[in-house]
């Protein structure tokens, strides 16, 4: 079963700048980018930095470090120096709270 975890209040989400929360001790990263909403891991494999200061823009996010550019929709690297995907996570909206699913959990 999908467990999402309550992050933030959407109206709080700014077009094109990613926001930064930590869930369960993973680093995400947010997005509100087209009138869609993109959860990522917020690492990128290149050297470790976060992402989420980083510019938003034509469905990508860029590391704010060295320039790499992630897929907002897939996490995959379209940029060096990462050559390595970016793990993206279920996101949804659910009345007014932007919600994260981490991993598929196993009911009990």
């Amino acid at each position: 079963m999908s467990v999402f975890h309550p992050v933030v209040e959407a109206e709080k989400l700014e077009e094109n700048k990613g926001q930064p929360f930590t869930i369960e001790g993973q680093r995400i990263v947010i997005v509100r980018h087209a009138g869609k909403i993109y959860a990522l891991d917020d690492r990128c494999p290149h050297a470790d930095a976060s992402i989420a200061l980083g510019p938003v823009e034509n469905g990508c996010i860029v590391c704010p470090w060295h320039y790499a550019e992630f897929s907002l929709e897939t996490g995959d690297a379209l940029s060096g120096p990462a050559t390595e995907t970016i793990p993206t996570h279920q996101v949804r909206e659910n009345e007014g709270m932007i919600e994260i699913c981490l991993a598929e959990e196993q009911s009990s």
